[in-house]
């Protein structure tokens, strides 16, 4: 291991390392503006320049590896010097709006030019102007104040895959931007606006609508996919103005998905405020008591088998398990949480969560896709597999419908029968998947949400077995989830009871008038038009397709708006915390769901629910499915036990459950920001004829 001398101070650094992460490492601040930790080494802005013993001038420490006996000198005459001319340098074009720039008081060139810059410019003549270009609804560009820096062609390039921006001219001449005028066709686009030292990348949705000193910080969890991502929401007043990325190493490191960044102005339209109860055919405005009234009226004489619930993809633990505990006592053992009908084993913990876990994926050396697309379910998962994939040495097969992942993988096959193959080793997949160290296999939901899905996850389970994806340390079984609330729903038993119904049965037995209410948990993604003439209950925070069909509309809570827990695809429970309030007479769903258990038990229906603070709820969830008090902990789950179904599968194809990547909940289809980005990619992908 290289040691070397930094002012004096002796540091021993791991193989490869750079003299800037020497210096770091003994505890030096090195400014600068191309370097970034997660990408390439591009040595362009200079802005780094130590001093190196022996060496005739000032060398970039992000590009000089660190070798023995080497002597650096951080703050010296010769440095400042140096640091003081390139920072003119930098700033002979920079058009020094700082006043009207939405990167102001978060912006590295204006902390960096104060820190290390001399103060002054020496030259007068005309800056340059270069047009701007356009990106997408996501990222707004201001490419005069853009220093060169290529953080956003690496980014593209490697993280996210799309090589579809680049320096365009020689010289002075030299702009960066995209290849071809059009928006970017990454679902990770709004990272750039993070990497971006400078204000050449901002937020478009959010241009010139607050700065950051001006709003309160709230440290939380995302919800738009099954991933758990780690964020910061900046709200002021009530009203939320942008969703950040937080690091957290094994989740989503440093970046967020661009439904998680941008569908923030969804969380303001088509709110539901109050409450409604339908009477002569339209929803009419009413008051809590008139709400709850209309339930109890309806519930009277209704035996428990002919009630039901549906929780939806965005709800907390808390919720879910508050309506767990309102269904037992109303005698009903008809409940799911999985509303895309998929047959996922709850009584197995080991067959329905992503147990290599999202960190895991780096230590793998062969994959098997099984009915899904990780680039459209869970763009930081497919961000994780292609970094691992540019490392080399990983071996992927697909079987599914034929999809650009940002990476090369072999396609096995469309549905069940390959599937067959490689259980039965008559594929040769089987053998790479065999002669891998740690092999591992996703299983989308595209693969279970079908009528065999069953039969789809027991071959699942004999390929793990038959070609040790299973051993001592590692667990290459894995099930990619689209939902935030599945895997917390499964953890918590919010599935049938004895002799209870599925979703399927719950909607086939509203449709042929075997169902008399059924209470949907903002659950919009089921076919409403099937459940017939079933007095409907809808509670939830946007007015979609859940609360056009109810009978009764109880407002909630977004999920910036509540405390809860999250458990994500690997096993991890996470707290979310509330930012802003709800709006109107919105409420926490919990809360709702107590209240309406008192009325319910005030008339002889059910029994009222045993708490009346989160804390009290929070104990009685913990003792009942202790996992859920583990924050940020994944537990290895048990394998042993079987699960899935023997039998025949059918012919067809398996296809993603995601179709448009921008409109897969309520708060994207009520956001303009997302309405945006579906109607540029659909023009992108007819354009041509790429991955949409």
């Amino acid at each position: 291991m290289p040691k070397l001398t930094v002012d004096g101070q002796e540091v021993t650094v791991e193989p490869g390392a750079t003299v800037l992460q020497a210096c770091e490492a003994a505890g030096k601040e090195i400014p600068r503006f191309c370097y970034h930790e997660r990408l390439s080494i591009a040595g362009n802005c200079r802005m780094c320049l130590v001093e190196m013993e022996k060496s005739p001038k000032p060398i970039a420490s992000c590009a000089m590896p660190a070798a023995d006996n080497m002597v650096i000198k951080t703050n010296t005459p010769q440095v400042k010097k140096a640091r003081e001319g390139v920072m003119e340098f930098l700033l002979i074009n920079h058009p020094l709006d700082c006043p009207i720039c939405d990167q102001g008081g978060e912006c590295d060139l204006q902390d960096q030019a104060m820190a290390y810059g001399r103060g002054l410019s020496r030259f007068d003549e005309n800056k340059r102007a270069v047009a701007e270009k356009f990106l997408g609804p996501i990222v707004k560009t201001v490419m005069t104040r853009c220093i060169h820096c290529t953080r956003c062609v690496r980014f593209a390039t490697e993280i996210a895959g799309v090589e579809e921006m680049g320096a365009i001219g020689r010289g002075e001449h030299m702009e960066i931007g995209p290849y071809v005028e059009r928006a970017l066709t990454s679902e990770l686009s709004g990272n750039l606006v993070d990497i971006c030292p400078v204000g050449a990348l901002t937020l478009k949705p959010y241009a010139f609508a607050a700065r950051p000193w001006e709003l309160k910080k709230t440290e939380t969890i995302d919800v738009h996919d099954a991933v758990g991502s780690n964020v910061r929401i900046d709200a002021r007043g009530r009203e939320v103005m942008r969703v950040l990325p937080r690091l957290h190493e094994d989740v989503n490191e440093e970046w967020i998905s661009d439904k998680t960044r941008a569908a923030v102005d969804g969380l303001m339209r088509q709110r539901l405020d109050r409450p409604y109860v339908r009477q002569g055919g339209r929803l009419q405005p009413a008051t809590w008591s008139e709400a709850f009234a209309a339930i109890a009226g309806r519930l009277k004489g209704v035996a428990g088998a002919r009630i039901a619930a549906i929780a939806g993809d965005l709800v907390d633990a808390e919720a879910m398990f508050a309506l767990k505990c309102l269904m037992d006592g109303l005698g009903s053992p008809n409940r799911d949480c999985r509303q895309d009908g998929a047959r996922l084993d709850p009584g197995v913990r080991a067959s329905y969560l992503f147990n290599t876990g999202i960190a895991g994926i780096e230590q793998a050396d062969a994959l098997l896709l099984i009915g899904s697309n990780p680039r459209l379910e869970a763009a930081l998962v497919n961000a994780r597999i292609r970094k691992r994939y540019l490392k080399g040495g990983l071996k992927i097969g697909l079987i599914g419908p034929h999809a650009d992942l940002s990476y090369r993988y072999e396609h096995l096959g469309a549905g069940p029968d390959t599937l067959r193959e490689i259980a039965d080793g008559r594929h040769s997949f089987a053998a790479t998947l065999a002669a891998a160290a740690k092999p591992m296999l996703i299983l989308g939901q595209g693969a279970l949400a079908r009528n065999d899905g069953a039969q789809v996850l027991g071959l699942a389970r004999r390929i793990a077995e038959s070609a040790g994806l299973v051993k001592d340390g590692w667990n290459g079984f894995n099930v990619l989830h689209t939902a935030a609330a599945r895997v917390a729903g499964l953890d918590l038993g919010f599935v049938p009871g004895p002799g209870g119904l599925d979703t399927t049965g719950i909607i086939a037995a509203a449709g042929r008038g075997a169902l008399d209410v059924l209470f949907l948990l903002g659950a919009d993604e089921i076919d409403m038009k099937a459940l017939g003439r079933t007095f409907v209950v809808y509670q939830g925070h946007h007015g979609d397709a859940g609360a056009n069909r109810a009978d009764v509309v109880l407002p909630g809570a977004a999920y910036t708006e509540k405390d809860g827990t999250y458990v994500n695809t690997e096993g991890r429970a996470q707290s979310a915390i509330r930012a802003v309030f709800p709006p109107g007479d919105a409420r926490e769903d919990w809360t709702i769901l107590r209240a309406l258990s008192d009325v319910l038990a005030g008339q002889g229906l059910g029994r009222m629910l045993p708490f009346d603070s989160l804390p009290a709820l929070r104990r009685q969830m913990i003792q009942a499915t202790p996992t859920l008090g583990r924050i940020d902990q994944v537990e290895r789950a048990a394998w042993g036990a079987a699960f899935g179904a023997d039998g025949a599968t059918e012919p067809h194809a398996f296809a993603s459950p995601v179709g448009d990547y921008f409109m897969t909940n309520p708060i994207c289809r009520a956001s303009t920001t997302m309405a945006a980005c579906s109607a540029a990619r659909s023009h992108a992908r007819g354009a041509t004829g790429t991955h949409g």
